[in-house]
């Protein structure tokens, strides 16, 4: 028999922020921002959601932060127990579905359609919320932190329901009434439309996504080029990309969309020290090294360049990983204006030889 189906996209509230909270009872409650102290160089990893009321926001300088925020509590990063409790956290989705997505530290896809097990796509609603509200329940009853939960037939409408209702919220957005719930949202509800690409499609009068749904094609493309036919898709609630959950790895891959497009070196650099820390987290993880690197840039027009360069000898440290992209970088010349989203991805996996297990052990 063939199942409804039902995607979850999980996302933990202020990931990090949430968990020094836990562990900090003295913070709860006041604006925790988890990144370098204001009067160091460095960038907001994570802020609180009492800090967000101040304006401050994830990959923002430091120093900004503190301007908006004084009162702000700067907590050091403790990347090993946020890895930690991520595991756990993974570790909970599975025992719900094997299919599951993990695309970042704090948040993932889950293909619950087997566990919902109704033919029906309607009658599969009232099982998947109570679903939904289950795994939530577990979350915060085993590790004491709240998460955000969209339900949808698709990965789209998961991430937007995941974002509707934050913190703590649970969004479903059935398929029947996808294009009624999406149209009166603003353009900034599609993931990675920021200020600059919500402020070109308010020029050709794009403001909500149903704007866009009644949008004309050479309208659309006038306003964000050969993006258009993608995100007119995405505005009907259209979304054909599958999971990826496959268990032998053919790449290893990170991205980050800043809120505002920057130009900013410091952040962009710290960025993408983050997106290597990250892919060498998961190379480790996987017990794989990468032989061909790849840098990942967006522009604010939405042009969108990739460059990559194949190793000598295969790596899997950060620091390795990181001087590569700067190489690149140096190389290509690629910040040239205002960047939307970078990304660093690894490919070519290989398992460690005997030499480099002896290495690592010693």
């Amino acid at each position: 028999m063939k199942f409804a189906r039902v995607l979850f996209h999980v996302d933990m509230d202020a990931f990090f922020a949430a968990i020094e909270q836990r562990d900090r009872p003295e913070l709860r409650g006041k604006p925790v921002i988890v990144g370098a102290p204001p009067h160091r160089r460095g960038v907001v990893a994570t802020a609180s959601y009492e800090a967000r009321e101040f304006g401050v926001k994830s990959a923002m300088p430091s120093r900004t932060a503190g301007k908006l925020c004084p009162q702000g509590v700067f907590i050091k990063p403790r990347i090993d127990v946020y890895r930690a409790e991520s595991e756990r956290i993974m570790a909970i989705l599975s025992d719900y579905t094997p299919l599951v997505e993990q695309v970042s530290v704090d948040e993932a896809y889950l293909d619950v359609s087997a566990c919902v097990r109704e033919p029906d796509p309607l009658i599969a609603i009232p099982a998947s919320r109570r679903l939904a509200r289950e795994l939530k329940q577990r979350i915060l009853r085993e590790r004491r932190l709240t998460a955000s939960i969209g339900v949808g037939t698709n990965k789209f409408l998961a991430k937007v329901g995941s974002d509707f209702q934050k913190p703590d919220g649970l969004t479903l957005i059935a398929e029947q009434e996808k294009r009624a719930f999406l149209r009166p949202l603003p353009v900034r509800a599609i993931p990675g439309i920021g200020p600059v690409s919500a402020a070109r499609l308010l020029q050709h009068s794009l403001q909500t996504i149903g704007d866009i749904q009644d949008s004309a094609p050479e309208h659309l493309r006038a306003a964000v080029g050969s993006f258009a036919e993608t995100l007119h898709a995405l505005s009907c609630g259209e979304d054909s990309r599958e999971l990826c959950f496959d268990a032998e790895r053919k790449s290893v891959s990170s991205e980050h969309t800043f809120d505002v497009d920057t130009s900013n070196q410091q952040v962009l650099d710290a960025t993408l020290l983050r997106l290597a820390k990250e892919v060498a987290d998961t190379l480790e993880q996987e017990d794989v090294f990468a032989s061909t690197l790849q840098l990942k840039v967006r522009y604010s027009d939405f042009t969108t360049l990739t460059r990559q360069t194949t190793l000598q000898e295969p790596v899997r440290g950060a620091a390795e990983i990181y001087r590569a992209i700067r190489h690149i970088l140096k190389k290509e010349k690629l910040f040239t204006g205002p960047i939307r989203l970078l990304g660093v991805g690894s490919s070519n996996l290989t398992a460690p030889s005997g030499q480099m297990s002896f290495l690592l052990e010693n």
